[in-house]
């Protein structure tokens, strides 16, 4: 009962020194530094393996964040603000390529590796003015520069047709022509923009006084 009464008492992962036959205490002692190092020397190897298992997930989860699809905006700071290009006179406009990667983070692309096309010939007819080859040289009624900016130039054009009837006195605009857009980055392309030109006045009506192109 002693016995027991004493194990109770005693602290988780006391030593009790015992003097062996034949053995003297720095034996002993000898014995007890030796298991205190093997027991640091496995907390260290577990350590070591945990900080290897945590490493080795970190680069796992990084090699998976890859490029999923891109596709074009007409702005920097939102991803899903259209893909419809209006260029005016004067004024030049900038296409942004977003790209969305396994990891949920979109970002917009750029650089060495992203190249723009527009086709030559453009999808449905002008209202007014004629659309030229934008890939002739010198180009003809825009012009696409390397970098995704598009430039008016001439012959001047216009996308758009006024439907609106009186007594209506403001116009109301459907699109009638437009030049097809895209970008490739990564060994992808994204779905196709449209680029409207308004660079050539309507004539004034009724519903449209002051004959502009376009919203």
């Amino acid at each position: 009962m002693g016995c027991a009464k004493d194990r109770g008492l005693r602290p988780r992962g006391a030593v009790t020194l015992v003097t062996l036959p034949h053995m003297t205490d720095a034996a002993t002692m000898r014995k007890i530094s030796y298991w205190r190092y093997s027991a640091v020397k496995r907390k260290t190897l577990f350590a070591a393996l945990a900080c290897a298992l945590l490493a080795f997930s970190m680069l796992g989860c990084g090699t998976t964040n890859h490029l999923q699809s891109i596709t074009l905006s007409v702005s920097n700071a939102n991803p899903n603000a259209g893909t419809g290009f209006t260029v005016k006179p004067g004024l030049p406009v900038q296409m942004y390529t977003w790209g969305t990667y396994s990891s949920g983070q979109q970002k917009v692309l750029f650089g060495t590796g992203l190249t723009y096309k527009i086709l030559s010939t453009p999808f449905g007819f002008a209202e007014t003015g004629t659309f030229g080859d934008p890939n002739a040289t010198p180009p003809q009624t825009v012009q696409l520069s390397v970098d995704g900016q598009l430039t008016p130039i001439t012959p001047p054009a216009c996308s758009f047709v006024d439907v609106a009837v009186p007594p209506a006195t403001k116009p109301a605009f459907n699109t009638t022509g437009w030049y097809v857009v895209t970008a490739t980055y990564g060994g992808q392309t994204t779905p196709p923009g449209a680029v409207y030109m308004a660079t050539e006045a309507l004539p004034a009506t009724s519903t449209n006084p002051a004959g502009q192109c376009g919203p």
